[in-house]
């Protein structure tokens, strides 16, 4: 391989597959870094929405921090549930696992202004609602007919067109600059543009390890040229590196423990829709990286994974987990199958989370320069779900599911008001906008007849020979 490959093209559809470490472990850390933002965001999130730890000088500042170190622990810890695998539990595959926005309408309404006090009952609802998420593993496959790609491929698609607007905002200089002059400016949106330009010149100029760590090498040229422009403080990095604890294990039920009903309800009703989501991104793996369907033994126990993973975060002060798409994206642009690639990503995480300052370092990477990089991994979202959708027989039964999933929920996605006269649970599951969406596919694929009235007879009077040139209406 003195070309500097790392493979065969048939060694690098297959997930045994072991790349030299010095190879393996960059490209390891690409997928965590594709995902480090999006990972420790709801974190932040939600201290926010409870009203803490904001500021390096305020006394809740070592909480947010904990909740943080929480996120890239358990997401490594889950990771490795997916890759290295445990019993039935995990997928042998190369899931990056990282904590689920989609859980976010749900957690922010349990803790808002009710500061750390309100972590107990969030907990209890992340403990109950990953048993449930994990429960799903046993029937996961014989329900697999009804997870067609129609439902799958909606799904995905729908999760990348919800991210893209998060990218976008990363590079105009993220969620805390609306509002304010700098928020969209020319020197943030350079720093973004010069990482797309690098990873998009690499990807498809360079050759051998230099195309395919295309993401990584395009956030560390981001990176010098927001050093460059003073985009980098070091004033933080100093604060964050003093503040941060030099090792720090997990503490179990750090917060306490709560039941509440809003929460447990909540949590596993979202459970199904990651279950959902997660037979998609099994999916777009193994199409993507190996050209195959995924089998139910996988789909199986990436669900189991994703469930004992959420539990356990859930014990120890973590958000719920779940399989992360944009690296789903980040496989079907590297082409790297081997699932020992991501092993190494995974202990890079674990690493993070027991010694929080490396986690301070990685954070002082500007949002701009990730927002540069998701842009490119969530259009990668948005593409997985359109290619899985490709092999949907677009006939106008499909085309009708399709469209009115589509239009609902996303609909409620962009317009959360329509709905607020519903109690309050059920009004923030709807406007999440992929339940709603996943459970209209599901229903109406499975009692709309295969053949629309009247079709035949179109065929034959109008002799279309199945060409769909008739009118919706028939005749």
């Amino acid at each position: 391989m003195a070309d500097g490959s790392i493979g065969t093209a048939a060694e690098l559809r297959d997930p045994n597959y072991t790349p030299p470490l010095a190879k393996a472990v960059p490209l390891g850390i690409q997928h965590v870094l594709a995902m480090f933002v999006s990972n420790v965001t709801p974190a932040i999130i939600v201290a926010g929405a409870a009203g803490f730890g904001f500021g390096s000088n305020s006394p809740d500042f070592p909480e947010l921090l904990y909740m943080i170190q929480m996120s890239m622990l358990f997401a490594g810890v889950a990771t490795l549930l997916q890759t290295i695998t445990l019993g039935p539990v995990g997928a042998a595959l190369p899931i990056v696992q990282g904590t689920s926005f989609a859980f976010l309408p749900i957690m922010i309404p349990l803790v808002a202004g009710k500061g750390v006090d309100a972590l107990g009952a969030l907990y209890g609802g992340v403990l109950i609602g990953g048993l449930f998420h994990a429960a799903l593993g046993l029937f996961i496959g014989k329900i697999r007919f009804a997870l067609p790609p129609l439902v799958t491929g909606l799904v995905v698609t729908m999760i990348g067109l919800a991210l893209v607007k998060v990218g976008i905002q990363y590079a105009a200089g993220g969620v805390p600059a609306i509002g304010k002059p700098e928020y969209g400016s020319l020197l943030n949106w350079s720093a973004a543009l010069v990482v797309i330009v690098a990873t998009l010149g690499l990807k498809f100029f360079a050759r051998g390890m230099l195309s395919v760590s295309a993401v990584l090498l395009g956030l560390i040229i981001g990176y010098i040229y927001a050093l460059m422009v003073g985009m980098v403080s070091f004033e933080a990095i100093g604060t964050s590196w003093s503040r941060a604890a030099g090792f720090a294990l997990p503490v179990p039920f750090k917060y306490g423990f709560e039941f509440s009903f809003a929460a447990i309800i909540g949590f596993c009703l979202m459970a199904f829709v990651s279950a959902v989501e997660t037979v998609g991104d099994v999916s777009g793996i193994t199409r993507g990286g190996a050209g195959r369907e995924a089998t139910d033994k996988e789909i199986a126990g990436a669900t189991y994974a994703d469930g004992f993973g959420t539990a356990i975060a859930g014990i120890f002060g973590g958000l719920p987990n779940t399989s992360f798409s944009q690296n789903v994206g980040l496989i079907a642009m590297t082409g790297v199958m081997s699932r020992h690639v991501v092993t190494c990503g995974a202990i890079f995480l674990i690493i993070c989370g027991l010694v929080p300052k490396v986690g301070a370092i990685i954070r002082t990477i500007p949002i701009e320069v990730l927002g540069g990089g998701v842009i490119v991994m969530f259009g990668m979202v948005v593409a997985a779900g359109i290619s899985m959708l490709s092999d949907v027989d677009w006939n106008r039964r499909n085309m009708v599911i399709f469209a009115i999933a589509l239009s609902v929920g996303l609909g409620l996605q962009l317009e959360p008001g329509a709905v607020q006269y519903l109690p309050n649970t059920l009004r923030i599951l709807m406007t999440s906008g992929l339940l709603p969406a996943a459970v209209i596919a599901i229903v109406l694929n499975l009692v709309l007849p295969e053949e629309l009235p009247g079709s035949a007879t179109e065929e034959v009077s109008g002799g279309m020979s199945g060409q769909g040139q008739g009118s919706l209406g028939g005749k």
